[in-house]
């Protein structure tokens, strides 16, 4: 398949004033339309990481290594510059908005004109199955409803890569199975590399994914 590629080039991150890296230096390319599970215990960086690719970095943290995408460096891009989607575990959409006007906050400037930008987004919630929920207020949708909301939003702005924190997390048996299968199947749809921080091996496994793992002591 050909598309966009995502590659992280010896990169680990730091505490500021310390000089213990989370992690070892970890070198990975992600192809178009793979999925990459990175697993690993709690507290070894894997949200860090996530955080680091995307540019939302904590300034409490220093990122050394280079992030590349479609082979350009986009490491010391803003987060509005690097074309990369990130979904979080915190399925959040802006309380005073409608659930439509969510969406078309994060609309492509490529899609121009009010009735393009409408018919993007009419189709998108009916992807998500959410067929006439525009006006709704998003505080009257369940917790997997907010989770395909959200991933819609940010397919929407059109991404060359997609990051996913623990998207499934907090979900009951159920919802998770559900959210999994609509996520990953639009995931194969659309076809760019996709990283996933997870606990839970079932996730990587209902998407197929390659699996690495991080701990202090190495990558692999």
């Amino acid at each position: 398949m050909t598309g966009p590629v995502l590659e992280l080039q010896d990169l680990t991150i730091v505490p500021t004033g310390s000089g213990a890296a989370l992690f070892p230096p970890l070198s990975l390319r992600v192809t178009p339309g793979e999925l990459v599970a990175v697993m690993g215990p709690s507290g070894v960086g894997k949200s860090t990481l996530i955080s680091a690719i995307g540019g939302h970095l904590d300034t409490a943290f220093a990122l050394r290594g280079r992030v590349r995408l479609e082979g350009t460096d986009i490491t010391s891009l803003p987060a509005e510059a690097r074309r990369i989607g990130v979904m979080f575990q915190d399925a959040l959409l802006f309380p005073h908005l409608s659930v439509g006007d969510n969406l078309a906050f994060g609309l492509s400037p490529e899609i121009r004109g009010r009735r393009q930008r409408c018919a993007a987004v009419e189709a998108a919630l009916d992807q998500a199955g959410l067929s006439g929920f525009y006006e709704r207020d998003p505080a009257t949708l369940s917790g997997g409803q907010r989770s395909r909301a959200a991933l819609m939003r940010t397919l929407l702005a059109r991404p060359k890569a997609l990051l996913l924190d623990e998207p499934f997390s907090g979900l009951d048996a159920a919802m998770r199975d559900e959210l999994r299968s609509f996520v990953f199947a639009h995931l194969r749809r659309i076809g760019i590399p996709t990283l996933i921080v997870s606990h839970d091996p079932e996730d990587a496994k209902a998407g197929g994914a390659r699996i690495v793992t991080l701990d202090a002591g190495r990558a692999r």
